[in-house]
């Protein structure tokens, strides 16, 4: 897949996975709600195995991050969201998101889906709403 960059403001996002700092993104994720429990490896395979969106500030410090899992056809799963503290408040957890679902390669995907506790409202923005049906989804829960 094509490596792409979109800029705003003097912040970049990219798909450029050497630019990632797993570091400091698995260090993040570890302390959301959605993420307790997760040991830190998997949470580092989670990030190698999906199209990772990083966010940079203009010294180039990665100060945001999402990931989607997909499997560019019919399915894309929007995850891990994420603007560092200092970063909030300025829109950047916005772009990111509209960045990631207008991503140009996921343009047939049918079917988006997320989970969050708190950000309803965010992602209602970009056409994401409760399930008309949820008697039709199922999940298996695993071991962490």
């Amino acid at each position: 897949m094509k490596i792409q960059e979109w800029h705003k403001n003097a912040f970049t996002i990219s798909t450029d996975p050497s630019r990632l700092d797993k570091e400091w993104i698995v260090d993040i994720l570890s302390r959301t709600y959605w993420c307790e429990g997760i040991s830190r490896d998997s949470i580092a395979r989670s990030i190698e195995n999906a199209l990772a969106f990083g966010l940079y500030a203009p010294d180039t410090q990665q100060v945001g991050f999402g990931r989607i899992v997909t499997d560019y056809a019919r399915f894309a799963w929007l995850s891990d969201v994420i603007v560092a503290e200092g970063f909030r408040g300025r829109g950047l957890g916005r772009w990111l998101v509209e960045t990631m679902t207008s991503y140009e390669p996921l343009g047939e995907i049918s079917r988006w889906i997320l989970a969050t506790r708190d950000a309803h409202g965010l992602y209602k923005n970009y056409g994401f709403s409760a399930l008309s049906d949820p008697r039709r989804y199922m999940i298996r829960q695993g071991n962490s």
